[in-house]
């Protein structure tokens, strides 16, 4: 293998990062090993475990940074759609519409993982909570302009979740 470019610090973390978010989405989180990553980005597996000495914190910010992603793109698309019934349909229909199931599958991954992986763990956590989080403003939006009725508007957001879930 030739020898990588020298680059900034963060630059190098940075790309490590990304290295490990696309084996996360084309393989799965099981494959976010040192020689995957460092393959996947070309370098030396020495140096993604001198910029990433902690594997399960390698793999919680693969994960993260999927998730994340997806969320990002749902909230815009979300914010784009007029009224609560509206961004309601889109919610439900893009994330059940199958275009998204390598994301399905780190989810699927990550509950998994999440057992022997405490930074994994927390950052499943995060996730379904900010998720939770967006799914419940739909909903609280849809009640106060009474398109909606929920007696307890969070209990529907996670029941939604664990639907589309």
């Amino acid at each position: 293998m030739s020898r990588a470019a020298r680059r900034p610090p963060a630059e190098r973390r940075a790309e490590l990062a990304i290295a490990a978010r696309d084996v996360a989405l084309a393989d799965g989180l099981a494959a976010v090993t040192l020689r995957a990553v460092a393959g996947r980005a070309g370098v030396a597996p020495a140096l993604v475990a001198h910029y990433h000495p902690a594997m399960d914190e390698l793999v919680a910010s693969a994960f993260t940074s999927v998730v994340a992603a997806e969320l990002e793109e749902v909230r815009t698309l979300l914010a784009a759609a007029d009224g609560p019934l509206e961004r309601l349909a889109a919610l439900l229909r893009t994330l059940l519409d199958g275009t998204r199931d390598d994301v399905t599958l780190v989810w699927v991954e990550a509950w998994a993982l999440g057992r022997r992986n405490e930074a994994l763990a927390a950052a499943v956590r995060d996730q379904m909570d900010a998720w939770q989080a967006l799914i419940l403003s739909v909903v609280d939006e849809g009640v106060a302009s009474g398109a909606f009725h929920a007696d307890d508007p969070a209990q529907a957001a996670w029941q939604l979740l664990g639907m589309i879930d």
